[in-house]
């Protein structure tokens, strides 16, 4: 059985992929660890990195999981590294994030107001019934204040240019943190949105699965 390391996103934990159908793999949730003032994420990726046990594995990322991942693979040899609304490089992050991010206007923003769950956070994820919005207000609330902070101003100032081979990018349409037109993915999502291992999961799950056998 392939072993398969999960990345969650920003504001996420492992319960974002709790309705994707693993079976046949076996699975390691990544767990986020706080870091370090300052701290680069490159140096993040190589400390996180010790979690990896396994040789040659599967690297599956969420949003910011999977610049992660992308990092991750610097320092680890992987058999594939697959995105899940996600950005390969610094050229698929939207330029309205990069903007504010060189302004440092991010570092503005409480973590207060990123944590708190409203009708713009479910319309931007892509969550629509009330267990999706439980869930999602959930993972916030639970979601490291230090962390999510630290996140947010890697993924506006990310500066990775390096597509890895092996790597495999599945987008939903309807993604409104990533748009589509700012990715080049090889598979698509139909009305698939930010969080769409919730709402597309047998789908997801099924192309998942055609890709790594």
């Amino acid at each position: 059985m392939k072993q398969i390391y999960l990345f969650s996103g920003l504001g996420a934990d492992y319960r974002a992929f709790e309705k994707l159908d693993f079976s046949d793999f076996y699975i390691t949730h990544i767990n986020w660890i706080i870091p370090n003032k300052d701290e680069s994420i490159e140096n993040y990726a190589y400390r996180i990195s010790i979690q990896i046990k396994a040789k040659n594995p599967i690297l599956i990322g969420l949003s910011f999981g999977g610049m992660v991942a992308v990092e991750v693979a610097k320092f680890v040899e992987v058999e594939k590294i697959i995105l899940l609304a996600s950005a390969k490089t610094k050229y698929e992050i939207p330029f309205y994030y990069k903007i504010p991010g060189k302004l440092k206007l991010h570092k503005l923003i409480p973590a207060s107001i990123l944590k708190r769950a409203n009708f713009l956070s479910y319309w931007f994820f892509g969550v629509e019934n009330k267990s999706e919005k439980q869930l999602l207000k959930s993972i916030l609330k639970d979601t490291d204040s230090i962390f999510l902070k630290w996140a947010l101003d890697k993924i506006v100032t990310w500066k990775n240019t390096v597509t890895k081979k092996g790597l495999i990018h599945i987008h939903g349409t309807s993604d409104r943190i990533l748009p589509l037109k700012f990715v080049k993915a090889d598979f698509k999502i139909k009305n698939g949105g930010h969080f769409m291992t919730l709402n597309k999961n047998i789908e997801l799950s099924n192309l998942i699965e055609s890709i790594i056998t």
